[in-house]
Order: C-alpha cells, then sequence, then structure tokens
C-alpha cells in the first residue's frame, strides 16, 4: 500500500509518500514548501491572498509528485491556521481543486493522537523511558502531547508558534531587549496555563520545522541532513547557546547558515524561544529530536484502514 499524507501548517505544507507493510512505513518521498499560509492571521482573522495563491501553487506541485508515485491513497490534513479563519471555504476549495481530495481540518485530539503515534513510532529501539512530551512547534500553535507506551495521557493546543510570537513581538532587526523580553512573557504565560501535566514528563521529544532547524544550528551542520538530525539529543547548554544566537542575531547573519530555510529565517529566533522556554519547565536536561511526526502518523493511518 502506497500512501501520502499532506500536513498544512501556518508557514509550512509537507509531504509525505511511503510505502505500508506489516505495521511499518518505508520513506518514498518527503518534500517541504515554506507558504507562510498564516501571514496575518493573528490580526486579520483571514487568509491572505498571496498567502493563498503560495500554498495552491504548493498543491499543484504536490499533486504532480502524487501521480508518479502511483499512490493508493491520500489525505490532507490542516490544523492551527485553517480552524478559525473567515475564508476558510475558499482555501478548502482551492486545495481539492488541485488534489482531488477534500482536506481535513482536523480536531486538536486527533492532531494529538496522530502526532504522537508518528513521533512515537520507532523509539522502542533507544529504549527511553517515558513518559513522553512530545512538542510539536508550528508557526501559529504548538501542540504539547503528553503520552506512554499505552498512548496519549494529555494533551493541549497553545496558540504560540514562530510566526505568531514573531508577528506579535519581533519588530526590530535585530530584535531589542524588550521585544524579547515581550515575546519571553508570553510564552511564559501560555505555558503557565496548559493543562498538561510537564512535570510528568520524562524525555523531551521536540518534531517539525522549527525543532529540526534550531537542531541543524546547534549541530553546527553546513547543510540540513535528517540522517544526523532524526533522534540526535541536543544538550541543554547547546540549545541555551543557540536559542540565545537565533533570538540576538540579524536576519542577514540567520540567512547565511545553510542549515536554515530561506522561508524560517525571519522566524526561528521566537521558535526557539518557545522550545527554550518548554525545556526549562521539564525535570529533563536537553532535547530529543525526531524527523517523524504528524505525517508519519497520518501515513501510518492511512495504510492501517
Amino acid at each position: 500500500m502506497r500512501v501520502a499524507a499532506i500536513d498544512c501548517g501556518t508557514n509550512s505544507i509537507r509531504l509525505l509518500i511511503a510505502d505500508y507493510a506489516d505495521g511499518q512505513l518505508t520513506e518514498v518521498d518527503r518534500q517541504m514548501r515554506v507558504v507562510r499560509l498564516g501571514q496575518g492571521v493573528d490580526s486579520t482573522g483571514s487568509f491572505a491572498a498571496d498567502a493563498l495563491l503560495r500554498t495552491f501553487e504548493a498543491c499543484g506541485e504536490y499533486a504532480e509528485i502524487i501521480r508518479a508515485a502511483n499512490v493508493d491513497r491520500i489525505r490532507f490534513i490542516a490544523t492551527s491556521a485553517a480552524r478559525d479563519v473567515s475564508n476558510r471555504d475558499e482555501f478548502l476549495a482551492g486545495v481539492s481543486d488541485r488534489l482531488g481530495v477534500e482536506p481535513d481540518i482536523i480536531s486538536g485530539d486527533e492532531e494529538a493522537t496522530l502526532s504522537f503515534q508518528g513521533t512515537t513510532s520507532g523509539l522502542a529501539a533507544l529504549e527511553i523511558p517515558g513518559p513522553y512530551l512530545v512538542a510539536d512547534i508550528g508557526g501559529g500553535s504548538t501542540e504539547l502531547v503528553l503520552g506512554d507506551a499505552n498512548g496519549v495521557l494529555a494533551a493541549e493546543s497553545l496558540d504560540m508558534g514562530s510566526v505568531r510570537m514573531t508577528e506579535r513581538h519581533i519588530h526590530s532587526d535585530p530584535a531589542t531587549v524588550e521585544e524579547m523580553a515581550a515575546a519571553t512573557k508570553d510564552v511564559d504565560e501560555l505555558l503557565d496555563s496548559t493543562k498538561v501535566p510537564l512535570d510528568q514528563a520524562r524525555c523531551l521529544i521536540g518534531v517539525a520545522g522549527t525543532v529540526t532547524t534550531v537542531a541543524a544550528v546547534a549541530l553546527k551542520l553546513t547543510e540540513y541532513d535528517p540522517g544526523v538530525i532524526h533522534h540526535a539529543r541536543i544538550e541543554a547548554a547547546e540549545l541555551l547557546d543557540t536559542t540565545s544566537w537565533l533570538m540576538g542575531s540579524t536576519r542577514m547573519a540567520r540567512a547565511e547558515v545553510p542549515a536554515i530555510h530561506p522561508g524560517r529565517v525571519d522566524v526561528i529566533g521566537a521558535g526557539a524561544l518557545i522550545l527554550q522556554r518548554l525545556h526549562d519547565r521539564l525535570d529533563y536536561d536537553g532535547v530529543l529530536v525526531s524527523e517523524h511526526d504528524i505525517l508519519d502518523g497520518v501515513a501510518l493511518a492511512l495504510g492501517r484502514q
């Protein structure tokens, strides 16, 4: 069974094509486009016209890739960015026209389950004890999912992400001390409000583009290498040094780092700050980074149908 999973978030749209057999996935292709669908949504409540065009263009590219791969089943999911916008129908129709499938705007509970399943599916060989806290830091929101071998114990989506925090607080280049303090206060207040019992976590697993980019910078990679990043462990001191540099550097300096995708240059500092403030609340030293995430969870679910 060959399946295709597409995840459309606030900052990027991603594709995974994989073969499913005997409960396992074998990756065929993994793609990512930074489309910034959530551009200005925090203030306007709707998708910008140019953001929709970028997203539809990426959908057209993915449609060609999927056709060439002879995929049996496809699922397109949308999460934080598409839940509450006023022009959601325009977005749904544009995606359906290009990919031939109806997009699913999934609930927070389903998002948590798929993310946890996709992230933890390959952890058994590492022999890391749970419970695990999976943190998916997106452009518009951060999903926190606490779980163990029996499944999800608690989950919540918080309205903080790399794009949202940048648009709210970071307006200078480089960010001023006052801007960084305001962003930190906002993040801390949201973490204070979470219903997820963070103190129960015995391992912090960071997933998706913000975390993997921070990891690539911390590891000083000269180019983005998923094989090196997957299941890498970033120590606390490395995380702090990396976050401090990303928050305090100029856009030009970040743009010169090969491992940072151009579409993340302006927002990666705020994303790193979210990861840093979350890490500092846990009784766990460092972050385990995973290239597997909600995309893998969607693909596994498609294969099991």
